[in-house]
């Protein structure tokens, strides 16, 4: 297994994910192993390192990324009144794959 969870596991089918929102480019699920009490990931559905490394990628894969993120934040702020939109790169970056958290709530653990 690579250092790259969403490709290995998520996008190949090996690991179920609950599916929130999804279009030909972009997926958002229930997070695995939540670290708030609402947190979806949201994942471009082909290869990006991070957001600072597009690979040969263009551009406009982030923003129809952003534009996921923009319609599930822009969701959990009006249920919840607040919401997070969290990427992480560098030795922060678990996953080598561009995603992003958006959440609400106080930390779980």
């Amino acid at each position: 297994m690579t250092d790259d969870f969403y490709c290995d596991e998520v996008l190949s089918g090996k690991t179920n994910v609950s599916i929130v929102y999804e279009t030909e480019d972009v997926l958002a699920f229930h997070h695995t192993r939540p670290n708030w009490p609402v947190h979806i990931v949201v994942i471009p559905k082909m290869h990006l390192p991070s957001i600072i490394n597009l690979g040969e990628h263009p551009i406009d894969v982030v923003h129809k990324v952003l534009d996921v993120v923009r319609i599930i934040a822009k969701d959990i702020n009006e249920k919840y009144g607040a919401a997070r939109v969290l990427t992480n790169i560098g030795e922060y970056q678990d996953s080598k794959h561009l995603h992003f958290h958006v959440n609400y709530g106080e930390p779980l653990r």
